[in-house]
């Protein structure tokens, strides 16, 4: 039997990261210092792109408002327009670094529908290939990640770059 590695899931396993001290995970807009530390790759105006900690898929990324806010309806055209736009250049910073035949976008609202942050809309990019590992997750509840988080971050940020 193979073994899969996947080492920065464990904190969220034991939920290590549930620091209630910590705040919303979105709420981020005066902290631009810890932007690698906290996996963000692109900043705009009223939203910004952060790569997901407990990804489905490498490069699984995530597009958010500044604002806390949990409810579509209550964005701004300007924040609304801006995700939009954050979700295509998501898009293109991962056909440039990881050329995925296909991408899985959306959100979960309410913890029922899957959302494991409901407080603060967020909108999911998800990049897909070609004989990637769909069924472990059907018939193991496994994930396969081929790549360290940090490493992944370092190659979508250098793509990030060069399209901004």
């Amino acid at each position: 039997m193979k073994q899969l590695w996947a080492p920065w899931r464990m904190s969220y396993i034991n939920g290590d990261d549930k620091d209630a001290t910590a705040g919303c995970i979105f709420c981020v807009r005066d902290s631009a210092d810890e932007d690698g530390d906290r996996l963000i790759l692109h900043r705009g105006e009223h939203a910004f792109i952060i790569m997901n900690k407990y990804p489905y898929s490498n490069g699984h990324l995530l597009v958010a408002p500044y604002r806390h806010t949990a409810d579509l309806s209550e964005l701004s055209d300007a924040e609304a327009l801006e995700m939009h736009r954050l979700t295509v250049l998501a898009r293109d910073a991962l056909r440039s670094w990881g050329n995925p035949d296909g991408f899985n976008i959306g959100m979960n609202w309410g913890r029922v529908a899957g959302a494991g942050i409901e407080d603060h809309l967020h909108l999911h990019i998800v990049p897909r290939w070609n004989g990637d590992t769909n069924f472990m997750p059907v018939f193991s509840d496994v994930r396969v990640i081929p790549q360290h988080l940090q490493e992944t971050y370092t190659l979508l940020a250098k793509a990030m770059a060069s399209l901004t």
